[in-house]
């Protein structure tokens, strides 16, 4: 790959910005140490070139405002990445946050990526090559934390089952078939399943997920037709899975695929959101299905 991200020695003259082939849709809350740390990885990629659309709903000072993150944001700069950052209050809740920057994004592809998830070099590549070769509604890596690298979980690696031939759509819902397959991305079981699998340097396979977290690329087309994270106005501010509920409407229709290896990972903080009394797929699929009885 022909490395996009201009090097050290041409920082200083001024250059256009290459037309982005991804949005990296980033929102952030109150974790500026997290988010120096999601930054440096993004500006470690050699490609695609791809635009950052920094969204923060830090109480106080925003995170651009913390020296570390605007340090990496001023090499994103030089290095020739487009950068945008909003601030976004007040909080609405994790859906609203996220249709917010998706509607703020204008590129085909968009990666939607948490800002406590540190992407190994050549990750987005990986990533866009993917779904540009599956032709599916999404893919994504599942950011694993590595301090369980020593833990091996057999009983959650069983679930893994490599995509074969093309992605096609599937339906997921809990005690379904499909959803046993959530453990996968539990711990460091995508490290012990890359080792069993022996993938050699520069190869990936794509498998069969329940839902994927954290670093999630959509074909913006297959994301749009499903109504996006418009849903969000049908949920309390406190509520988490709005990405499982997009992500099952968009396998619906068009399929999605994880990717092995993963470059994703984990920086095991606490989390923003320590409240969550509301799963918005239950909202989302309940909502549904009484709107199609009332049109019987």
């Amino acid at each position: 790959m022909i490395t996009i991200r201009q090097s050290s020695a041409r920082w200083a003259p001024a250059h256009n910005h290459p037309k982005a082939d991804v949005d990296v849709l980033l929102p952030t809350c109150n974790r500026p140490g997290e988010l120096a740390v999601t930054l440096a990885g993004l500006a470690a990629q050699d490609g695609p070139a791809f635009r950052l659309v920094l969204s923060d709903q830090s109480e106080g000072l925003a995170g651009w405002e913390h020296g570390p993150v605007a340090a990496i944001l001023r090499v994103l700069r030089v290095q020739g990445t487009s950068v945008d950052l909003l601030r976004h209050l007040p909080r609405r809740g994790l859906a609203e946050h996220r249709q917010f920057l998706l509607d703020h994004s204008s590129a085909d592809q968009v990666l939607f990526l948490d800002d406590d998830v540190w992407l190994e070099p050549g990750s987005l590549a990986r990533m866009t090559k993917a779904l540009e070769q599956l032709g599916c509604g999404f893919v994504g890596m599942a950011p694993q934390g590595l301090s369980y690298v020593d833990d091996r979980r057999p009983s959650d690696t069983c679930h893994f089952e490599p995509w074969q031939g093309p992605v096609t759509p599937e339906r997921i819902r809990p005690n379904q078939a499909g959803f046993e397959r959530w453990p996968l991305h539990s711990a460091a079981n995508l490290v012990h399943l890359s080792e069993e699998l022996q993938l050699q340097e520069g190869q990936w396979i794509p498998y069969k997920v329940a839902w994927i977290g954290g670093c999630t690329m959509y074909r913006r087309t297959a994301l749009e037709s499903v109504g996006g994270f418009k849903f969000w106005n049908e949920l309390p501010p406190e509520h988490s899975g709005e990405d499982v509920a997009v992500q099952w409407r968009v396998m619906e229709c068009y399929g999605g695929a994880g990717i092995l290896p993963s470059g994703a990972v984990h920086l095991e903080s606490p989390t923003t959101i320590p409240n969550r009394p509301v799963e918005a797929f239950d909202v989302v699929f309940k909502e549904a299905q009484a709107n199609r009885l009332r049109s019987k």
